[in-house]
């Protein structure tokens, strides 16, 4: 058994800039976190901090436990928690940073810049009824998935660190409470802009759209220029603007649905305008496969689905869009036009990416309208026989699989010599193609029963082995490693009873 050890370790190389504490006082408070008793540093992403240019040593820097913790602030650091706002299952509302400090933008050797937030780090102006804390069991979840989606190579925030608090965090029961470093390309929301519009003016929405521009969308930055003491923006550039973003968070659901990833809370303030997948509260993955599947508890409506998610970007860019339309025109009603014309194209760029992306998952380089007939026969079996997502394409990709009966069936038979008559048209070739589809299917994905094991496990009870066991597995998804024999195999009824919660 692993039980929980505390990582002694000195952590140095800090290199930061403050750009967001350059803005508008009203995007931010600046506050640093809250103390804690005794921090104990559980969890050190040594990867992630070479790509930083962080360094561990026993003798340099501030203790990891500190830093990590929130008890020292290190060099060059500015703590502010951010405001914005959002809409939370389609109503508006007022959030903010109610449990998270962001220390600042870390420079990395590469030259890139990513902010280095803690969260579950105390009370802020914006916690509203909240305590401000997180226990170790949602830190830990957090940590897990998010490294595990950047090892499946999707966008996604990144977990640098977890230390334990000392202290106890009351929920349904009492939990030992945690903090987890959150490293990502930016925080800024939808939500952020939201909160904006509805909240500051419209030259405060011109310099934030410049400043979202330069650290995200350097393409667009001859559209904006100085008049003076104020900022012109060219009133087409915020629509292409708009547009990139759809395409990103296009590109995003697309590659969710690729590995049957549910994020369970797609409110407009957890859609980054950097694409990336952030806050992993209630998230999940699909087992049997159900285009109408739901875990999270609070989606009593299916509003989130497995399905649904892509009606949901497209609504949230919607968002966006209207949040920016002050200054896409002083024509608002030309504007607004502008504006659905470019969103009514979201179905059609969806459906092309999605086609393309299950033509990957099925070796087809280029599939047609032939091919995505080929493509919603098998969706259409899998869902009447309730099969697996991810072993039904790891079959097809020639892994072994520790029980085959799934397939024997005429049906799946039949077509399985449509597809490959198919593959056969492939100018690679079947094993080229093969080759191709064990790198688009997963071979391990973060199944729900060992996610939740290892987090009762670690989270509660202090032992590792199951969490660690994991993650070291999941750092190589598409590989053939040595494990058990049922790993891919979820137990009968499991997912009939499962609910995830917002605890992160």
């Amino acid at each position: 058994m692993q039980i929980m050890k505390k990582l002694n370790i000195k952590v140095s190389g800090w290199n930061f800039d403050n750009s967001y504490n350059r803005l508008n006082d009203k995007l931010f408070t600046r506050i640093k976190p809250q103390e804690v008793k005794a921090p104990e540093l559980v969890l050190f992403n040594e990867e992630l901090a070479r790509e930083m240019g962080l360094r561990k040593s026993e003798k340099e820097g501030l203790e990891g436990a500190e830093v990590f913790s929130g008890n020292a602030i290190p060099p060059g650091a500015k703590p502010i928690a951010q405001a914005y706002a959002g809409h939370q299952f389609g109503h508006f509302t007022m959030l903010g940073d109610g449990r998270a400090h962001l220390l600042g933008e870390q420079i990395c050797p590469s030259g890139k810049r990513v902010d280095v937030q803690l969260k579950g780090s105390g009370r802020t102006p914006y916690s509203r009824m909240g305590d401000g804390r997180a226990t170790l069991y949602s830190m830990l979840r957090e940590y897990l998935i998010s490294e595990a989606l950047h090892h499946l190579e999707i966008p996604s925030s990144r977990s640098l660190a977890v230390a334990l608090t000392g202290e106890q965090v009351p929920r349904e029961r009492m939990h030992p409470g945690a903090v987890l470093t959150r490293i990502s390309s930016s925080h800024i929301r939808v939500g952020t802009f939201e909160y904006i519009r509805q909240f500051v003016d419209e030259d405060h929405l011109k310099n934030f759209f410049q400043y979202t521009v330069q650290r995200h969308y350097p393409e667009f930055e001859a559209g904006i220029s100085s008049r003076g003491d104020k900022l012109e923006v060219d009133p087409e550039t915020v629509l292409e603007f708009v547009r990139k973003v759809m395409e990103k968070q296009t590109d995003l659901v697309v590659n969710w649905m690729r590995v049957g990833f549910i994020h369970g809370v797609m409110n407009t303030d957890n859609t980054t305008l950097s694409g990336e997948t952030i806050d992993y509260g209630p998230c999940a993955f699909i087992n049997a496969y159900h285009p109408k599947t739901v875990f999270s508890s609070i989606d009593t409506q299916g509003r989130y689905s497995f399905a649904n998610q892509a009606g949901i970007a497209q609504w949230n860019v919607g968002c966006l869009a209207g949040a920016l339309l002050p200054i896409m025109g002083e024509n608002q009603e030309t504007a607004l036009e502008s504006a659905r014309d470019m969103l009514s194209g979201f179905p059609a760029l969806f459906r092309k990416k999605w086609l393309k992306m299950m033509g990957q998952k099925l070796g087809l380089s280029n599939p047609d309208k032939e091919d995505g007939k080929l493509i919603s026969e098998l969706m259409d079996w899998m869902e009447k026989e309730q099969a697996d997502y991810t072993n039904t394409f790891r079959y097809l990709s020639g892994r072994e699989v520790a029980d085959e009966s799934p397939w024997s069936g005429e049906k799946f038979q039949n077509w399985k010599k449509q597809w490959e008559t198919r593959l056969q048209n492939e100018a690679r070739g079947k094993d080229a193609a093969l080759r191709s589809m064990q790198k688009t299917n997963p071979n391990y994905i973060p199944r729900n029963h060992l996610v939740e094991e290892a987090l009762e496990d670690a989270g509660l009870k202090a032992n590792f082995t199951k969490f660690n066991h994991l993650m070291e597995v999941l750092k190589d998804p598409y590989s053939d490693q040595q494990v058990e024999k049922d790993f891919n195999r979820v137990p009968v009824g499991w997912d009939d009873r499962y609910q995830t919660f917002c605890g992160t």
